[in-house]
């Protein structure tokens, strides 16, 4: 594999030879961030279990950096793993849903859940987010590590299914956004509809903090 050049270009072929399992274990949100880390060289290329000894080796080559062992802080390689719900328990608190980067666990609220198995990335995010712990971790049976128990394939479909999580939970929060202020500009016109009579120095106080509020909600929000 030849060696990439810098700048945004690293940047796209780190996250590409990253197996996209969006689990945090390298200590960032996210493989692309881990990836920008590592062309910025604030980061080593032995941070990601799920890649194993086979990633470490991508990202050296790309990097032109010396190919080390992954650092045990950060967890080791193993077979893949996959979240199974024991669904005599699941309270359906959605709790597993929002933490779940690739949307591959289906259900509604105080619905019992379940993972669709052959979209989860093995993350293991989950697991702490359910209240009653009736998620599990189980093996697939195939005892192969690393890439070999992955594929660029399911790589692929799992940036594309983290990209889609992404952009709905943007979506979700511009909505929740405009529905809070058009609730704050119809209070404040209920306000200015019942001044005739009323304590100004109430209302103005009142008016001012839903100001305050619908100046914070029009603020362009920067992503995470």
């Amino acid at each position: 594999m030849r060696r990439a050049a810098a700048g945004p270009e690293l940047v796209d072929q780190l996250d590409a030879a990253l197996p996209q399992t969006q689990c945090t274990r390298c200590g960032y949100p996210d493989c692309r961030r881990y990836a920008e880390a590592m062309a910025d060289g604030v980061a080593d290329i032995d941070r990601c279990p799920p890649g194993g000894a086979e990633g470490v080796a991508r990202l050296a080559a790309l990097t032109g950096r010396p190919v080390r062992p992954l650092d045990p802080a950060h967890g080791v390689e193993g077979p893949l793993r996959l979240a199974v719900i024991d669904e005599a328990w699941c309270i359906g608190c959605t709790l597993c849903l929002k933490a779940c980067p690739v949307d591959c666990i289906v259900g509604a609220p105080k619905a019992m859940h379940t993972v669709i198995e052959s979209a989860c990335t093995g993350c293991e995010l989950c697991v702490p987010a359910c209240p009653v712990d009736c998620i599990e971790m189980v093996g697939t049976g195939d005892h192969r590590t690393g890439w070999s128990a992955w594929s660029d394939a399911r790589a692929l479909q799992a940036r594309d299914a983290y990209a889609w999580h992404r952009e709905r939970q943007q979506r979700e929060a511009r909505e929740n956004t405009l529905r809070l202020q058009a609730k704050a500009e119809a209070k404040l016109a209920d306000l200015a509809a019942h001044t005739v009579g009323a304590d100004e120095e109430a209302l103005r106080r009142k008016r001012a903090i839903i100001e305050a509020a619908l100046a914070r909600a029009r603020q362009p929000r920067t992503g995470a």
